[in-house]
């Protein structure tokens, strides 16, 4: 099928169709996948760190692979993920607000969850709708996981996806690594700082 479909922020539908049924194809190593194209992981850093620069509430959430000392790769993406988090808090302006909502285990919890300060991917949306939040991005949760989230994000939300994977990265994104390492979130961190210094956050524009 020819890869037409572009994976763009929603709300799309109830139930949006799966961008891989729609002719979209995961990125090659070196490569990183942005509104269902495959593109160059240079410009997808840059597309990432201008999203987050340019958003009002640019949002982190990190999932049980990263949250969880469970090897020593995972606790160097957390201290990376963490790096991240103050760089673009340190970046945005002051109408702008970071925010960093983990998503420890994947049971539902609907409707009792504080959405203040956790997400499910379950209902992602709750969060989503309560804070706000226009650009998120998701970093170590499973990729069964992140693939329902991501379409349901799509489906009720605006919230422009962001999807940090370790494996083949997330075609359901409007952006998605792959093959991701410790030192691929500290170099997201870096060309977020090497933007803001550039001005990126005055340029204006929106997101998507």
């Amino acid at each position: 099928m020819k890869a037409s479909y572009e994976v763009r922020p929603g709300p799309e539908h109830f139930l949006p169709p799966a961008a891989a049924n729609m002719g979209v194809r995961l990125p090659d190593p070196g490569q990183a996948i942005l509104y269902g194209h495959r593109v160059s992981e240079e410009a997808a850093f840059e597309e990432a760190a201008r999203q987050f620069l340019l958003a009002k509430v640019p949002t982190i959430f990190p999932g049980p692979l990263v949250l969880w000392a469970w090897n020593e790769a995972a606790a160097q993406k957390a201290v990376a993920v963490r790096h991240l988090y103050e760089t673009i808090k340190s970046c945005v302006m002051p109408h702008q607000r970071a925010m960093l909502i983990p998503m420890p285990d994947y049971r539902p919890k609907y409707p009792k969850i504080n959405p203040e300060v956790e997400i499910n991917p379950n209902h992602p949306n709750l969060t989503i709708w309560h804070n706000r939040i226009d650009v998120g991005l998701f970093v170590g949760v499973h990729c069964h996981q992140a693939n329902l989230t991501l379409k349901i994000v799509r489906g009720g939300t605006s919230c422009y996806t962001m999807a940090l994977c370790a494996q083949a990265g997330h075609e359901d994104a409007m952006l998605s690594f792959r093959d991701i390492t410790a030192q691929t979130i500290d170099r997201l961190a870096e060309t977020v700082r090497d933007l803001h210094r550039a001005g990126v956050a005055e340029t204006g524009g929106g997101v998507g």
